[in-house]
Parts: C-alpha cells; structure tokens; sequence
C-alpha cells in the first residue's frame, strides 16, 4: 500500500504563511522590548547619581557656612577673653598700688581711706583683713603695729612681749603702771578686772600675766570655783593690781565684801559671746555695775551676737573703736558639746 499523501490547497498555504509572519513580529517586539528596558534602568541610575550629587553639594555648603560661623564665634571669643584678661591685669596693677600706698601710710602712722570713710586696715593675707572702726579710729595712736619695738612701750613691759603675745595684757599691765605712778599695790585694791567663762581660761590667762608682771611688778590674781576660797581671800587683803576670774566665784567674793572692785578703771571681757551663753549676763551685769563708772572696757569675742552687741551698747562707748579680723558673719555650733 502507498502513504497517502494530503494535498495542501492555497487557502492552507497562505494561512501557513500569515502565521508565520505573525511569529516573526513577535519575536522582533520582545527583541526590541529587551533594550528599551535596559535603556531606562540607565537612565534611573544617571537620575538617581544627579540628585545624589545635588544633595552632597547642598550638604557642603551648609557645613561650610556652619564652619564660618563657628570660626566667627570663636574669634569673637577670643577677643573677649583678651578684653577680659587685660583687665584683670589692670586690676591687679591697681591693687598692687593701692597696697603700696596702704604700707605709705601704715608705716608713717596715717589712716587709710575706705569707701566707708576712715578705717584703719591691715591686710594679713587674701581671706584675713583686719579694720579699726569707730570714734577717732584715724588718729595716730591706733595705727598698727608691725613689732613691739615700735609701740614706745617701758623696757621691762617689753620684756614681757618675748613670749606669748598679750593683745590685752600689755594695756592691763600700762593702765596699772601709769595708775600707780610707781607706788606699791600692797594692801590696795585691784585696778583692772578680766572676766572669763571657765575656770580653765581664767588659769591660762593667770599664768601668763602672773609670769608678764613679774618684770614691771604687777600682781595678779586668779578666783574660779571649785576649789577653797582661802588662799584667795588672802591674796585678795594682801593687795594687787588685776583681778581675773569667772562670774560665779567673783559674786560671791564680792558679796562677801572681800573683793572691792569700785577702783577698777579697766575691764576685760574675754570670750563674751560664750560667757553670755553659758548663762553669767545677770552676773557680768551685777559686776560690772559695781566697778568705777569711768572705765576703759574691752571686749574680745569670736562672733558677734545680738546679745553681745546689746552688753557692748550698754556698757561701752556709743560709739566705741571696733577691730574686726577676718569676717563678722560667724556663729558658733551649737552641736558641738564643749568639754
């Protein structure tokens, strides 16, 4: 048997012939899709580099204008502290002058000028200054110090100055000196009065008059509590020239008519801001009130109270000459229990 052969007709040929070329036109479109595609991804990644570009320049100047606002800040800066330093530095030349002229006149004996009016300073270091205040603080004779030498004191007062110093001793010892005119304190009454809050202080403060007074014969006595009122009496009849001794046992002595204090001409209160604490104001008042009422009075205190201002004010000089060393704006702990 033969294959039979199927004979294509002209329809079949020309259907055959269209489809083919259909093929054709498709596969040239995705042929040409391929680089269009590829075209545009370029052309993203050009954009995308453009815009990166753009902002980086945008980024660049803005830190260059920052920089030269800083760099304008700082020389500004620069100059202020220059200001500033140049005028410290004239401060200090200020001051070193001011300073010199300060010594000019300490040295000649001459008071110095203050904001205030005339005050009488020494300047012991930058914290610690010392100012005289008061009536007639600009006279000659309350000048400072720089050594005992240059007080014009007695020889045998000076050689009591070798040791300890006597910030109230000394005019104790020439107030007694210049009272007696030489004569014997033997079976007189005391001249000068020092009152101490503790048996303890008024010890110490025996110690080293008794041991100053030896030189230039002036007697003293110590009277605290605690201990037999006979060897004080005895000294007491005996006769001498400074009294020191604490409120309790002073009362009593006195008011035993044993210790007469009406010659009494210069007063001490030492450590008055704690005397007045521990509770003695009624007795510093009834002894006071029975010394002569013309009388030199000293006070030394480490703070300032209202309380000791009110004794100060009733007692001194209205207007008395005041020494202040370091601050006034101290106050004692109370927390502290004193022993």
């Amino acid at each position: 048997m033969t294959p039979s052969i199927e004979q294509l007709t002209p329809e079949t040929t020309s259907n055959q012939a269209f489809n083919a070329k259909k093929k054709d036109k498709k596969k040239k479109k995705k042929k040409n899709k391929l680089p269009e595609a590829e075209d545009q991804i370029e052309e993203n990644v050009k954009q995308s580099h453009q815009e990166n570009e753009e902002i980086e320049l945008k980024k660049s100047k803005k830190d260059k204008k920052k920089r030269k606002k800083e760099n304008e800040n700082n020389e500004g800066e620069s100059e202020e502290v220059n200001h500033d330093e140049s005028g410290e530095e004239s401060k200090k030349e200020k001051k070193k002058k001011k300073h010199k002229k300060q010594k000019k006149e300490e040295e000649n004996g001459e008071p110095i000028e203050t904001a205030n009016g005339k005050e009488d300073s020494v300047q012991f270091d930058d914290k610690e200054k010392v100012v005289v205040s008061g009536k007639n603080a600009e006279e000659a004779k309350y000048a400072p110090l720089k050594s005992f030498s240059n007080s014009k004191l007695p020889k045998n007062v000076l050689d009591c100055c070798k040791g300890k110093t006597l910030a109230f001793g000394v005019p104790a010892m020439m107030h007694v000196l210049n009272q007696r005119n030489g004569k014997s304190s033997k079976g007189k009454n005391p001249l000068c009065l020092v009152l101490s809050p503790t048996r303890e202080l008024a010890e110490q403060i025996f110690n080293v008059l008794c041991n100053a007074g030896q030189a230039c014969d002036v007697k003293s006595v110590c009277l605290y509590g605690g201990t037999a009122k006979g060897p004080q009496i005895s000294s007491l009849k005996s006769g001498v020239d400074i009294v020191i001794g604490t409120p309790g046992r002073l009362k009593d002595l006195m008011n035993m008519e044993v210790c007469q204090l009406n010659e009494v001409s210069f007063v001490v209160l030492d450590e008055a801001d704690r005397m007045l604490d521990m509770g003695f104001e009624e007795d510093v008042r009834f002894i006071l009130g029975k010394t002569c009422s013309a009388r030199q009075m000293v006070m030394f205190s480490a703070t300032w109270p209202a309380a000791v201002h009110r004794l100060a004010q009733e007692y001194m000089d209205p207007n008395p000459v005041k020494v202040v060393i370091g601050s006034e704006d101290l106050a004692a702990n109370h927390d502290v229990m004193q022993i």
